[in-house]
């Protein structure tokens, strides 16, 4: 192609490349028939520039297209026909799986098992890898290690091991590439192509694809476009980073290693065209910024023959916010704003997490942005719902995972969905309430017998098939865990219909998904047998593909990936999330072959990724508009600004000759303006006063008319609970998993000891007795086998001591659990409760006994709050409990049962009685009149603990230095 004698050309970072690679296209086909255009084959780097290139092509109007391919299609072509076909990756995983699980298992300290399926993804990129590279197995066996580590050269012979075994079989993915391209290149030593091929926005950073961009450059009308490529450099620079160990990190050494390969210097790298980048002064800034550590004193000779800094850096703004959640927020007004004025606009970052809250914020104002990455299949539907059914397998059914599955909205997506969402909703209600905690097929079959609905009863069948009995799921092929997946996927989705899978495999997500499954079945059995808990791992890592979903994106508004910064084409271009291990992100581990092991082997270095975000970032800042954006904190902890930003404002705060320092301050406070503009956004529209202290004050006729024993003592604490559980009838549901809890730990003994106490009316009151009733209503009541043995263990604990003080009370047991209540006939008012135990004693009075899992009250707490006895003491002497009549009451006892037993006895004077009967008339008194209030925690017995209703209260709002602030309500 013309002008470049060594077919090498490069475009700067700044310019447009699809458009001006087709220009410079366009310009040496001029004066040729239109039919020659279909004679060049154009061979591009990503599906977005293929794109890309065919509008540019089309909008000059009808015209013939040249050929465009991708570097991977390379191969794939009726040519192709004589190489062997690629093993599917994950066959291959698969396969290097059972490899490593017979090695762990043979050597488990070399290993963990439980990292089976992530070591198989790491040996296949390595594998693939060597096969880019050309590296042979037997230059990694013939690795010298004798200075490394023991660990270093177990890796090493397990790796040859490996090679031996995967002799013979079809070539992975990259193997295959390697083959055809190297197949090209001999048809073309033999006849040389007179036809033009160019391969245009390749940095040639893997093996396979630098092999190509070096045959096409040799070809006689073959031509390869750089994208980026940095004319500024020095020769100096480009001389110095030879050597992969301290330059691979740099944007332009991949262009190095090209260029060595075809024995040339950058000199030999011509212009594509004439085209300047959006500002060569600041292209000149950020190249000198870059430049390799070794040679940073550079700064100091070329820093002051820059320009004036002022105008190279006006068009660039720096954010700098206090949070992700600002960083979002400003940036999605940026991207409103070129919505809003037609400017094209894209959003460039690796972090989804900042892609996600900036697309969130412009949905509230009806903007969807185009990603181009689309979004996980794991996250879609469809993968969660697969991966929801695959954790039922090998575990107890859960309440939450039961309803998790129910919930989902491709649950019963045929025909009755409307009938699923309320029996699902009535179902959750009745297992919040009365359990069980880990449902059945008889828990459903139950519960709708009671309800005596034919719609219900099919609803029931299905699940009880669908969603019970997977808990005995045990170590099973890969087939079989497939197969199982799904059938109960498919039933789950399908619902009432006799056949089919609902709206499962439906869309995008639900074709890609389908994919995924059938790619699944078509494995060949590799004699793998995973446990549940592999297969869901496995599955998981399968769904981990992006999926693109037929969207209404904004046309102007783009999100990309760093790799497509190459594409450009847009007027402001915001750099997100430039912080360190985010851009770059740090180099994940390699648990096969360490850094110098690598670079003997000439395999890739990890700085390589650095090395490649780098160019990406170099290309996206040199655009005509640029805002650089971070956080200063994430979630965990204050971040680090990444090292390419860290080396620019270093560099400008040194350069103060050059005005650096003045027009950093500049960039600063434009993000300065935004981010204001941000806090405003997320500010309220109104300043909101603190809510006061609440005392309602209902209607004295809505005020509850009866109270239990245990109550009294809340509206002393805390008459706002009263209020919202009596009055606004608000009552705090069950937890969805219901957990081993102080409540359920409460009932299990109140439950055993009443046993006991009944029991022993007709038995010998033994510790054998005792424990055996503590199994039994363990056994119905508590779910959880650890903590039955916890709390079994803490009862035989305190056996012996609870036997001796129920046998020797001196009193007969003559009421056990027995409800009694009494009117206060002045203010209409019931008072009832049950308490766990009355004696009779010698002399005729009654001896109360309240059992408790905690500590009991003291003294001085049963005078001000805790009354429950006190009150059930005068509730019998005015005859509130009918079988016994109006009986004096002489001693009341709180037993403690914990590891050891604690009793708080009381001995009552009838006086004590009377002053607590009279203290309930005036309590009680007190709120039959309008005036008095029920305020939020009156007289809490710990400033930290957490009422039900503290939210609707909006404690946190006040405390409990605040007046109350009675108001009349209802």
């Amino acid at each position: 192609m013309a002008e470049g004698a060594s077919g090498l050309f490069g475009l700067p970072p700044g310019v447009d490349f699809p458009a001006e690679l087709v220009a410079g296209l366009r310009s040496r086909m001029a004066g040729k028939p239109p039919e020659a255009m279909a004679r060049v084959t154009l061979v591009l780097n990503t599906q977005r520039m293929r794109r890309r290139v065919t509008e540019i092509l089309t909008e000059a109007g009808c015209g013939f297209l040249p050929r465009l391919l991708l570097v991977t299609e390379i191969g794939t072509g009726p040519e192709a026909g004589a190489l062997p076909t690629a093993i599917s990756p994950l066959q291959r995983r698969l396969d290097l799986a059972v490899l490593l699980d017979r090695l762990t298992r043979s050597d488990a300290a070399l290993f963990p098992q439980g990292s089976l399926f992530d070591l198989a993804d790491s040996l296949a990129g390595l594998i693939d890898e060597m096969q880019g590279e050309a590296v042979p197995p037997a230059r990694i066996a013939a690795l010298n290690v004798a200075d490394h580590s023991a660990h270093w050269a177990r890796t090493q012979a397990f790796l040859g091991i490996v090679a031996e075994a995967l002799q013979g079989d079809a070539p992975d993915a990259e193997a295959r590439q390697r083959l055809a391209v190297e197949a090209l290149i001999a048809r073309w030593r033999a006849a040389p192509p007179t036809e033009p091929v160019i391969v245009a926005g390749s940095t040639g950073s893997r093996g396979t694809t630098a092999l190509l961009m070096q045959a096409v450059a040799r070809l006689p009308s073959g031509a390869v476009v750089l994208p980026g490529f940095d004319f500024d450099l020095p020769d100096a620079v480009w001389a110095g980073m030879g050597d992969a160990l301290t330059a691979e990190d740099h944007p332009q050494f991949r262009f190095r290693r090209l260029l060595d390969g075809l024995d040339l210097g950058p000199a030999a790298v011509a212009r594509w065209t004439a085209a300047r980048p959006a500002d060569a002064e600041r292209n000149r800034l950020i190249s000198l910024s870059l430049r390799p550590a070794p040679v940073t004193d550079q700064w100091l000779t070329d820093g002051p023959a820059l320009p004036d800094l002022m105008e190279p850096t006006r068009n660039v703004t720096l954010i700098e916010a206090p949070s992700e959640r600002a960083e979002a927020t400003a940036i999605a007004l940026i991207l409103r704003e070129a919505a809003e004025t037609g400017t094209r606009a894209a959003l460039i970052s690796p972090d989804r997490n900042l892609t996600r809250r900036v697309a969130a914020v412009l949905d509230r104002w009806g903007i969807r942005p185009d990603d181009s990455a689309g979004h996980p299949l794991a996250l879609s539907a469809p993968g969660r719902l697969l991966r929801h059914v695959a954790d039922l397998f090998g575990r107890k059914l859960t309440s939450e995972a039961l309803l998790t599955v129910l919930k989902h909205p491709l649950a019963f997506s045929g025909t009755g969905r409307g009938r699923h969402l309320m029996l699902t909703r009535e179902l959750e209600l009745h297992i919040r309430r009365n359990g069980p905690a880990f449902p059945d097929a008889n828990t459903l079959t139950t519960w709708v017998a009671a309800r005596n609905s034919e719609h219900a009863a099919v609803w029931a069948e299905v699940l009880a098939g669908a969603v019970t009995g997977h808990e005995n799921v045990s170590n099973m092929a890969l087939p079989a865990h497939v197969l199982r997946l799904r059938t109960v996927a498919e039933a789950l989705a399908r619902g009432f219909e006799a056949s089919g899978a609902g709206e499962l495999w439906q869309k995008e997500a639900g074709i890609e998904a389908l994919a995924v499954m059938n790619e699944l079945e078509a494995i060949t059995d590799p004699g793998l047998l995973l446990s549940p808990a592999q297969f869901a791992s496995l599955l998981a890592n399968v769904l981990q593909r992006d999926v693109r979903e037929a969207v209404l994106a904004h046309p102007g508004i783009m999100v990309w990936g760093t790799l497509e910064a190459r594409v450009q084409g847009a007027d402001l271009v915001i750099l997100g999330g430039l912080n360190e291990g985010v851009w770059p992100a740090q180099p994940p581990p390699d648990p096969w072959l360490n850094r110098q092991m690598r670079k003997e082997a000439g395999l890739l270095l990890p700085e390589r990724r650095i090395g490649l975000s780098a160019h990406d970032y170099q290309q996206a800042i040199a655009a005509q508009r640029v805002v650089i954006s971070r956080p200063l904190r994430n979630a965990d902890a204050e971040t680090v600004p990444s090292r390419w930003l860290n080396r620019l404002t270093n560099l400008m705060e040194g350069l103060e000759v050059r005005s650096g320092k003045a027009a950093l301050a500049k960039m600063r406070a434009r993000g300065e303006d935004w981010l204001a503009l941000a806090a405003a956004v997320e500010a309220p529209f109104a300043k909101v006063e603190p809510a006061p202290r609440p005392s309602p004050r209902p209607p004295v006729a809505a005020r509850p008319a009866k109270l239990s024993l245990t109550r009294i003592e809340t509206l002393i604490r805390d008459p706002y609970a009263i209020y919202a559980g009596y009055i606004l009838r608000l009552r705090k549901l069950n937890p969805l998993r219901p957990e081993p809890d102080p409540r359920l730990r409460g009932e299990v003994l109140h439950e055993v000891l009443e046993h006991f106490v009944e029991r022993s009316k007709t038995e010998p009151p033994t510790r054998a007795l005792l424990i055996g009733i503590t199994d039994d209503v363990l056994g119905r009541k508590v779910a959880w086998p650890s903590a039955r043995a916890v709390w079994r263990a803490r009862l035989a604990r305190a056996a012996d001591a609870f036997i001796a003080f129920s046998t020797g009370t001196g009193g007969i047991p003559v009421e056990v659990e027995t409800e009694g209540s009494i009117t206060l006939e002045e203010f209409d008012f019931t008072l009832f409760g049950t308490p766990d135990r009355i004696d009779l004693m010698p002399d005729g009075t009654l001896h109360l006994i309240d059992y408790k899992t905690g500590a009991p009250p003291s003294e001085e707490q049963q005078k001000v709050f805790a009354k429950q006895l006190l009150l059930a003491a005068a509730m019998a002497e005015n005859g509130g409990f009918a079988k016994l009549g109006p009986t004096p009451v002489s001693k009341i006892s709180y037993v403690g049962v914990k590891d050891d037993l604690k009793i708080v006895e009381t001995s009552l004077e009838r006086e004590a009685v009377a002053e607590v009967w009279a203290g309930l008339h005036r309590l009680i008194g007190a709120y039959a009149r309008k005036s008095q209030g029920y305020t939020s925690r009156r007289a809490m017995f710990e400033t930290n603990f957490a009422s039900d209703y503290d939210h609707l209260a909006r404690f946190g709002e006040w405390d409990l230095s605040h007046t109350p602030k009675p108001e009349d309500v209802g």
